[in-house]
C-alpha cells in the first residue's frame, strides 16, 4: 500500500516522496505546504463566500474522486486534514488515514476519524463500501465552509451521535437552493440514498465555475491492451516476476495491490502522452494549479496536472517522438551503505565486520548497535551508531552516527578552542572508524 501512495500524482493531493521504516519508528517524507490547515482559515474567516466555497470543494472533490477511482477511501477528511498552499490551493493530507475500498465492519476500538465528520455508519460500527462515508465527510466541509460552522455538534458525544444518526441538521436562509439541495443529497443517513461521486460532479451548483483540469475527459485507448512499460516499472518497484503481474490483471479484483499499482503507472503515463503533444505555452504546473486556475481555458483537451510529463522534459526542445525510450530518472541521494540482502543477514555481517575490526558494542534492538573503539593515542574511545532503515521495497541503509564521547556528554562549559579542537579531532576519528567497518563489509 505504501508504493501505491508514493505513485500518487494529483494537484490537490499532498505528495508522499519516500518512507523509511525502522523497528520502532516510520519515517514519512512528504511535500511541503505553507499556508496551514483549512480549519484556521474558517475560523478566521468565518464563514465563506459561496464562490470561494465552491472553488475549495470542488478541489477535495477532485482529490477524493481520484482516490476512489484508485479504489482507495480516506476516512478521515475533515478541515484539519486540509492544506493550503500560498496560492490558497486545497492539498489534501493524512495519507495513513487511507485505506483499501473492500468493504468492512469496523470494530469500535478502531474507529478512524472525527466523529464530527463521521458518517452515520461509521459511528455505528455497521458494514460499508468506502467511498459513501467519504461523500458524507465532504458534505459536513462544505457545510462547514458555507455557514462557519459544524452541521452536527455537541460537546456530549452520545447526544452528537444522536444527531448524525437523525441526519437532521439546521439550515441557513441565506444559502440558496442549489447548494441546500446538494447539502441535503450528501448528508442522507441512508448510504443508499446518498450522493455518489458523480451526483456531486453534475450537480448544477458544483458545475458551474469548474476548473477543467479537476475532471479531465476519460481515455479511450483499448484497456485490454498491457502496456510492457508499465509491468517492468511495477516488476521493479514490487520486486515480483512479470508472470505475478499478469495473473493479478487476469484476475479481475480490482482489490489487487499489483493490479492497483500497474492502473496508477499506466493512468499517469496516459496523460505524460497526452501532455507531450502540447506546446510549452499550453504547460501546466503539476504540483499546484495557479490561482487564476478557474479563469483559464477549460477546453476539455486540456490535460490533467497529475499526468503532466517533467518540466525538464518539455523544455528540452524534445517532439514526444522518443517516449518510447528510456525516460529520464533523477539523481538518488544516500547517506550510508545500501543493500538488497534480508535484514538479518545484513546484520550478521555488520557483527562479522565489528568483531574482526576488534570493536566494541552495546544492542539496542535488532537493527541498532551503538559501537565504540579504542583510540589507541588516549583513552578517549570513538563511538557511533549504526542502525539499519528500510528505504523501499526490499531495498535496505545502514545509517552511521557519530556519538559523542563522554567528556563531551558532561562538560557544561568548555572552552571554544577546546571543543573545536575536539570537535575536528573526533570527526577525522569518526570517519576513520566508517572507512575501516566500510572496507571489512566489502571483503
Amino acid at each position: 500500500e505504501i508504493q501505491n501512495l508514493k505513485l500518487f500524482r494529483h494537484p490537490h493531493i499532498i505528495k508522499l516522496y519516500q518512507v523509511i521504516s525502522t523497528p520502532t519508528d516510520i519515517i514519512m517524507i512528504m511535500e511541503y505546504v505553507c499556508g496551514g490547515e483549512l480549519f484556521d482559515y474558517i475560523v478566521k474567516h468565518g464563514k465563506l463566500k459561496e464562490s470561494d466555497a465552491r472553488r475549495f470543494f470542488q478541489q477535495i472533490i477532485s482529490g477524493v474522486a481520484y482516490w476512489h477511482r484508485h479504489m482507495v477511501v480516506h476516512r478521515d477528511l475533515k478541515p484539519e486534514n486540509l492544506l493550503l498552499d500560498q496560492n490558497l490551493n486545497v492539498k489534501i493530507a493524512d495519507v495513513w488515514a487511507l485505506e483499501h475500498d473492500d468493504g468492512r465492519r469496523i470494530p469500535e476500538d478502531e474507529l478512524w476519524g472525527s466523529p464530527n465528520y463521521a458518517a452515520p455508519e461509521v459511528i455505528s460500527g455497521k458494514l460499508y463500501a468506502g467511498p459513501e462515508v467519504d461523500i458524507w465527510s465532504c458534505g459536513v466541509i462544505l457545510y462547514a465552509l458555507l455557514c462557519g460552522t459544524l452541521p452536527f455538534d455537541d460537546e456530549h458525544v452520545p447526544t452528537l451521535f444522536r444527531k448524525i444518526k437523525s441526519g437532521i441538521f439546521p439550515v441557513p436562509d441565506y444559502l440558496n437552493k442549489s447548494v441546500v439541495s446538494l447539502l441535503i443529497h450528501t448528508l442522507q443517513v441512508d448510504p443508499m440514498k446518498r450522493a455518489t461521486m458523480e451526483d456531486i460532479k453534475n450537480h448544477d451548483w458544483f458545475k458551474k465555475d469548474l476548473p477543467a483540469y479537476l475532471f479531465p475527459l476519460p481515455n479511450d485507448n483499448d484497456a485490454s491492451i498491457i502496456d510492457m512499460d508499465a509491468v517492468k516499472v511495477v516488476c521493479e518497484k514490487f520486486g515480483v516476476q512479470e508472470k505475478e503481474l499478469h495473473s493479478a490483471l487476469l484476475s479481475g479484483n480490482p482489490h489487487d495491490q499489483l493490479a492497483i499499482a500497474y492502473n496508477l503507472v499506466v493512468d499517469n503515463k496516459r496523460i505524460e502522452d497526452e501532455t507531450a503533444k502540447l506546446e510549452i505555452k499550453d504547460f501546466y504546473v503539476a504540483s499546484s494549479p495557479p490561482p487564476t486556475a478557474a479563469l483559464l481555458d477549460q477546453s476539455p483537451s486540456r490535460p490533467h496536472p497529475e499526468r503532466i510529463a517533467s518540466r525538464q522534459r518539455m523544455l528540452s526542445g524534445g517532439n514526444g517522438a522518443d517516449r518510447k525510450g528510456t525516460p529520464m530518472k533523477r539523481a538518488k541521494w544516500h547517506l550510508g551503505i545500501r543493500s538488497q540482502s534480508k535484514p538479518h543477514d545484513i546484520m550478521n555481517e555488520v557483527y562479522r565486520a565489528m568483531k574482526a575490526l576488534d570493536f566494541e558494542w552495546k544492542v539496542v534492538n535488532s537493527f541498532h548497535v551503538r559501537v565504540r573503539r579504542k583510540n589507541p593515542s588516549n583513552a578517549r574511545p570513538v563511538k557511533m551508531s549504526l542502525q539499519l532503515y528500510q528505504v523501499e521495497y526490499k531495498s535496505f541503509l545502514l545509517d552511521f552516527k557519530s556519538l559523542p564521547t563522554n567528556e563531551e556528554a558532561q562538560s557544561q562549559d568548555p572552552s571554544v578552542a577546546e571543543t573545536s579542537y575536539n570537535q575536528v579531532h573526533n570527526t577525522m576519528e569518526f570517519f576513520e572508524m566508517c572507512a575501516a567497518l566500510i572496507t571489512q563489509l566489502a571483503r
